[in-house]
């Protein structure tokens, strides 16, 4: 069965990057960091833990409350860029690609290496 989509919010979004970048933390622990860098109280925090747990974003763990990602940072950008391009235009990854490329100022190597990734995916 296909894993659902789960939809992040930004503040979320805060709790899932610790989780990324450091595999497994006590939710004790998610609270200092989040207190220290964002100035969440612990109950917020907590909250949003265990939003992400029912979520299925977050796994947790006992003793200890241990929270480990249950979602790929990969699959949540594939998820919100899909929205996105949804959203805004129409799901055609064309015209995003050709309405963004419009207004950017593009350096060499960077026209370079999107011939790559292009020719890449020829088949």
């Amino acid at each position: 069965m296909a894993q659902p989509e789960i939809r992040l919010h930004e503040g979320e979004l805060n709790v899932m990057e610790l989780l990324w970048s450091n595999k497994a933390l006590a939710a004790r622990d998610i609270s200092k960091i989040i207190k220290e860098y964002i100035g969440w109280e612990k109950n917020t925090t907590y909250t949003v833990i265990k939003r992400l747990i029912d979520k299925g974003a977050i796994k947790r763990e006992d003793p200890g409350f241990i929270c480990r990602a249950a979602i790929s940072k990969r699959a949540v950008q594939n998820i919100e860029t899909k929205v996105l391009l949804n959203k805004l235009y129409n799901g055609s990854l064309c015209t995003f690609l050709n309405e963004y490329l419009k207004i950017q100022d593009l350096s060499r190597s960077e026209l370079m290496e999107l011939e790559r990734i292009v020719a890449e995916q020829q088949f």
